[in-house]
């Protein structure tokens, strides 16, 4: 459709097929690449739209741990958003400049079928010696769009258990209590317990004797509830509800078991189950109920 009027154009001379090939085959890759760039800024939107969609949470609730948890999804939300258009940027390069270049042979007068079988039995060949790299792959992409995990959570993923530093499509790194960086292939991931997503709860089992007042044990309890959940440091930044007090949990040879419960933004159920068991002890001794060993 082009060479024959860029021909015409230079009067039929004997070196303007060769120029009006060369001309083609230019507008062919000049096109190819500007539909690549305007294929990742459409992508780029996209990603960007997906990844700073706030939450009416956050718009309606301030100065609460419930827009701790609202900055904390956003970023979930940012980092899956981000990875995915990444892979998408890839695809549609692939995708894209394949078809030019396939375009190109042809004009070319290269024969193209021969070169798709080869590439389709190479294609077969590749793939049967690293299905586990597809599989990794493959699971690491149903991963970000699952939203399993993400950077910052903690998470037992069976070989080993830890933060989440590092998320890419092939593998997920972690580093465990002692610091030891685990590199986990995400197709060996079969099972993921994400002890960070969307909140934790902080308990503290109290065990008192037996012939403890147990309605006083309860009204201690309570006000320790009552105190932690007034006080602004937990309450702004760290605890979502106010904390619970259960009955009687538990039953042993020596003890009646009470319980108290605190729901805390994501991770931040060690540091609350700390400050409930010395409000606790504190709050127990000054009423004179002590506590007893479980057997």
């Amino acid at each position: 459709m082009i060479c024959g009027p860029l021909v015409d154009w230079l009067n039929n001379a004997s070196w303007a097929p060769l120029l009006a090939s060369v001309i083609t085959i230019a507008l062919i890759l000049v096109f190819g690449f500007i539909v690549r760039n305007v294929a990742h800024r459409v992508i780029t939107k996209v990603v960007n739209r997906a990844a700073t969609g706030g939450s009416l949470a956050s718009r309606f609730r301030r100065g609460t741990a419930t827009d701790g948890i609202d900055a904390l999804l956003h970023e979930r939300r940012k980092q899956r958003a981000e990875t995915m258009g990444s892979v998408l940027k890839h695809v549609a390069s692939i995708v894209i400049l394949g078809t030019a270049v396939l375009t190109v042979l042809d004009r070319l007068t290269i024969p193209i079928a021969p070169l798709l079988t080869s590439v389709g039995i190479l294609g077969v060949a590749i793939g049967f010696g690293a299905q586990e790299l597809v599989k990794d792959f493959i699971a690491g992409m149903f991963m970000l769009l699952e939203d399993q995990y993400g950077v910052g959570d903690v998470i037992d993923a069976g070989a080993a258990v830890g933060t989440v530093e590092a998320v890419t499509l092939r593998v997920t790194r972690l580093r465990d209590a002692d610091g030891r960086v685990w590199y986990v292939r995400n197709g060996t991931i079969t099972r993921v317990g994400n002890e960070s997503q969307g909140w934790s709860r902080a308990y503290f089992d109290v065990p008192v004797a037996y012939d403890a007042d147990i309605t006083a044990v309860r009204a201690v309890l309570e006000i320790v509830a009552e105190e932690i959940w007034a006080d602004p440091e937990y309450r702004e930044s760290v605890i979502v509800e106010q904390p619970q007090v259960y009955g009687v949990e538990q039953l042993s040879d020596s003890a009646l078991v009470f319980r108290i419960t605190a729901k805390t933004l994501p991770s931040r159920q060690a540091e609350v189950a700390r400050e409930i068991r010395l409000r606790v002890k504190s709050a127990l001794d000054a009423a004179g109920i002590p506590m007893v060993a479980l057997a």
